[in-house]
């Protein structure tokens, strides 16, 4: 039930609640088939509030490492061991109190609330690298559990409906330390050495920096395509330019009874490949399938852009990329004897400079 107030007039009224926000006029005398305009209003009338205190601020967030083993966690009730990393929504309480409810980083509630970009979460600056990009998970799975920008994360390629139809994970499969999934994609949790940059240089992985086979597997099935490769890619990150590698792996999708191996197989070389090339590379690999007769493309596989569009939004920083100074290199161009145009079409779509494996490393 509203609550009701009499007043003689409107401006007393207002000067007695500051606060009030939403308001009903009902006027006390006649009844008028039209509404009486509130300029109108001298005469004595009554008024039903229909909220009487403007609406809550939705709670911040806060990152922090537990200062003891006392806090809980509001989700699960256990225990948030001291020096771990949880994180809080901030609020008032009904008296105006300050009020946080810590959570545990994997029982944070994304499905009820997202939260804004993670560098205005409170502490996060002071976080260790590794826990940085934990919460940038975090905020990738909030954005698409609560509403996907379909421009944003497929580039227009597919609609909502499509993205969430997406596994969220690799199905019958588990993937190693510092890599995620995120739908049909896979990706690597940055290095303490990987710097956000406003310079990209973005690679393929098969045929463009390593050699490989279809005919053979695993993490050791692979050796480097240019023996220039390790310092040329020394010299990029030397020069701060931000390293990425986009690859597509359909094989992860496609082979359902050995699925495990067809991860294990491509994260190995690629791991494989990082340690002998001793420079920090952001990976994303797309497992999704190409577009086909009866199935639309898979949004994050080149040449959709997906996956730069996941890095442009939630892996740099917030640093916008100067397109003249970054490229993407790849060998599938369109040329007669290469498998497809997949490489060439991506650089399109997003906008980078496209060049060849052997411009950039066979000099």
């Amino acid at each position: 039930m509203p609550a009701v107030f009499r007043y003689p007039n409107l401006s007393t009224f207002s000067s007695a609640n500051p606060g009030l926000s939403k308001l009903l006029l009902v006027g006390v005398g006649p009844r008028s088939a039209s509404p009486v305009p509130l300029r109108s209003v001298s005469a004595q009338f009554r008024l039903i509030v229909a909220y009487s205190t403007p609406p809550m601020a939705s709670p911040k967030v806060s990152a922090e490492y537990a200062k003891s083993s006392r806090s809980s966690c509001k989700a699960c009730g256990k225990n948030i061991p001291a020096g771990s990393l949880r994180l809080g929504l901030c609020s008032k309480d009904p008296r105006g109190f300050d009020m946080t409810k810590w959570h545990h980083l994997d029982c944070f509630p994304v499905k009820e609330r997202a939260f804004a970009a993670v560098e205005e979460i409170m502490g996060y600056s002071l976080l260790k690298k590794s826990e940085q990009e934990a919460l940038k998970n975090l905020e990738l799975v909030s954005a698409a559990k609560s509403s996907i920008d379909e421009k944003i994360v497929a580039g227009g390629v597919a609609t909502e409906e499509d993205v969430e139809r997406m596994p969220k994970k690799p199905r019958d499969a588990s993937l190693p330390p510092k890599w995620k999934a995120f739908k049909t994609v896979i990706f690597r949790e940055a290095d303490d050495g990987l710097r956000d940059s406003d310079k990209i240089a973005a690679f393929d992985f098969d045929g463009c920096l390593v050699n490989t086979s279809v005919k053979r597997i695993g993490p050791d099935a692979w050796s480097l395509l240019y023996p220039s490769i390790p310092e040329k890619l020394q010299n990029l990150y030397s020069d701060d330019y931000k390293l990425v590698i986009f690859t597509n792996e359909s094989n992860i999708e496609r082979w359902k009874n050995k699925r495990q191996v067809a991860v294990d197989s491509k994260i190995g070389r690629i791991e494989n490949f990082l340690k002998h090339v001793k420079v920090p590379m952001q990976v994303f690999i797309a497992c999704g399938l190409g577009k086909g007769k009866d199935q639309s493309g898979d949004p994050f596989r080149k040449p959709n852009p997906g996956m730069w569009r996941i890095l442009e939004k939630y892996f740099n920083s917030g640093i916008a990329i100067d397109m003249d100074r970054s490229f993407f290199v790849g060998d599938a161009a369109g040329r007669k004897n290469d498998h497809s145009d997949a490489d060439a079409k991506f650089a399109e779509a997003v906008g980078l400079k496209f060049h060849l494996p052997e411009d950039v490393f066979g000099a």
